[in-house]
C-alpha cells in the first residue's frame, strides 16, 4: 500500500509599508495591501479549496484525510478580514480528518540566532492551534521545511513526535523518501520527507505546457503514486496551499484535478490518504538520515541562501536578532509583536539577489522594485524599533 500524505501550508506575511528614514511613526505595517492580497487570496484560494477538501472528506466517508500548517499571521489576517475562512478550517478540524501541525508562530527563522525565541514562538503557535482548532500537535515543522540535526534535537526535547523536512537528493543519495525515517541520536523523532517530485508536479509544473507530461490528468497522477508499491510506504506531498487557484488559476484545472485525485487513488483498495500523524503510527522507521547542514525547500538549491545568501540579508537578520534583549526587556507587548512580526521570513526573501532559475518565485507577491529597495526599507524600521526601546529605557529610568 502507498499512502498520499497532503500537506499544505498557509501562510501570509505583514508586508512592511514604505519607511523612510524621516520616518518617527511606529507603524511598520501595510494594511492596506495586506487587506487586498488577504482578500485576493481567499476568494482565489482559501475559500475554494478549504470547501472542495470539506467536501472530499464527505463524499468518500473519511477517507481522504490531509494536513495543514496556519502560520500566527495569517491566522490574524484571517480574523480581520476573512473570519468566515477560519470557521472552514474548523469545520475541517470537526471533521476528525484533519490534522493541523505546529511551527514557529510568525514563520520566523529564529532557530538560527534565538533558541529560546524559537520555542517561545512554538509553544504560542500549538495554543493557537488547541484554541482554533483543540488540537495539540505532535508533529512539528520549522519555516519552509528548514531543517538539520540541530532544530531535530531541539523538536525531539519539546516533546513532538514527528518533524517534516525536504527530500532533498544531496541528502538522501541513493534513498527514497516514500519512507519513514529518524535523525541521528533520537530515541522518539521520525522524520517525513518531501517527495518533491510529485509534489512539484502539482505545485510548479501543473500549468506548464512545455512540461512533457502537460496536461496532467489525476488518473495518470495516481497512477504515479501506485508505483511507489514496493519502493515505500508514503508519497509526501507538501506545498503551498496558494498552489490551488493562485499559483496555478482556477482556469488550469486545478480544482477538477484535486476533486478527482482521491477517486483514482483509492480505486480498487491498494493505496489510501492519511495525515502526518497517522504516518508515522502506521509505518516503521527503516533508517537514519544525517542532516548536518540547513536545508530547506526553497529554490533549485534546497539551502537556506534564499533567506541567507548575501550580506544584506545576514546584515539584516543579525541586526534583528541583536535587539532581542532590548525588546523583551521593554515589556511592552506591542513592541514585542512588532519586533516577532518582523523576524517572519519573508521580509528577508524580498531581500534574495538570486534573479535566476528561481526568479519568478522571488517575485511573488513582492511589494518592491528590488532586493536593496527592501533591505534599505527593513533597516529604517529597525532603526525605530532602537528609538522605541531607548525611549522606554528612558522612561523607566526616571
Amino acid at each position: 500500500m502507498a499512502s498520499v500524505v497532503f500537506y499544505f501550508q498557509v501562510h501570509q506575511p505583514r508586508r512592511l509599508r514604505r519607511y523612510s528614514i524621516f520616518d518617527s511613526e511606529p507603524n511598520y505595517f501595510d494594511d492596506w495591501r495586506n487587506e487586498q492580497i488577504l482578500r485576493k487570496v481567499a476568494d482565489k484560494c482559501y475559500r475554494p479549496a478549504t470547501r472542495l477538501i470539506r467536501d472530499l472528506i464527505h463524499e468518500h466517508e473519511g477517507r481522504f484525510r490531509v494536513s495543514y500548517s496556519l502560520t500566527g499571521t495569517v491566522i490574524e489576517q484571517l480574523r480581520q478580514w476573512a473570519p468566515d475562512v477560519l470557521d472552514l478550517f474548523g469545520e475541517l478540524a470537526e471533521t476528525g480528518c484533519v490534522e493541523f501541525i505546529a511551527e514557529t508562530y510568525y514563520h520566523s527563522l529564529a532557530f538560527l540566532y534565538n533558541r529560546q525565541e524559537f520555542i517561545d514562538q512554538t509553544k504560542q503557535h500549538c495554543e493557537l492551534m488547541q484554541e482554533l482548532f483543540g488540537q495539540q500537535p505532535r508533529v512539528f515543522r520549522n519555516t519552509e521545511l528548514t531543517y538539520n540535526n540541530d532544530v531535530a534535537h531541539v523538536v525531539e526535547q519539546m516533546g513532538f513526535d514527528a518533524i517534516l523536512t525536504e527530500g532533498a537528493d544531496h541528502i538522501l543519495g541513493y534513498r527514497s523518501p516514500n519512507f519513514i525515517y529518524r535523525p541521528p541520536n533520537s530515541e522518539q523523532l521520525r522524520m517525513l520527507l518531501k517527495n518533491y517530485r510529485l509534489s512539484d508536479d502539482i505545485a510548479f509544473r501543473f500549468s506548464n505546457r512545455g512540461w512533457p507530461e502537460w496536461p496532467l490528468s489525476a488518473e495518470r497522477f495516481a497512477g504515479w503514486v501506485d508505483q511507489i508499491n514496493g519502493n515505500g510506504y508514503v508519497c509526501d506531498l507538501f506545498m503551498d496551499y496558494e498552489t490551488f487557484g493562485e499559483h496555478q488559476w482556477a482556469d488550469t484545472g486545478i480544482f477538477d484535478f484535486i476533486r478527482a485525485l482521491p477517486g483514482y487513488v483509492m480505486a480498487g483498495g491498494k493505496n489510501d490518504f492519511i495525515t502526518v500523524s497517522e504516518a508515522i503510527d502506521r509505518y516503521p522507521v527503516v533508517g537514519e538520515v544525517d542532516v548536518p547542514h540547513m536545508i530547506s525547500w526553497a529554490d533549485t538549491e534546497r539551502d537556506i541562501s534564499a533567506w541567507l545568501g548575501n550580506s544584506m540579508q545576514s546584515n539584516a537578520l543579525h541586526d534583528l536578532y541583536a535587539l532581542t534583549d532590548g525588546v523583551v526587556g521593554t515589556e511592552d507587548g506591542i513592541l514585542i509583536d512588532d519586533w516577532r512580526k518582523l523576524q517572519t521570513s519573508d521580509h528577508f526573501y524580498y531581500m534574495c539577489t538570486k534573479w535566476f532559475a528561481d526568479g519568478d518565485v522571488h517575485k511573488y507577491f513582492n511589494p518592491y522594485e528590488s532586493p536593496y529597495d527592501a533591505y534599505i526599507n527593513y533597516m529604517n524600521i529597525l532603526d525605530n524599533v532602537r528609538a522605541r526601546i531607548a525611549a522606554a529605557g528612558a522612561r523607566a529610568a526616571t
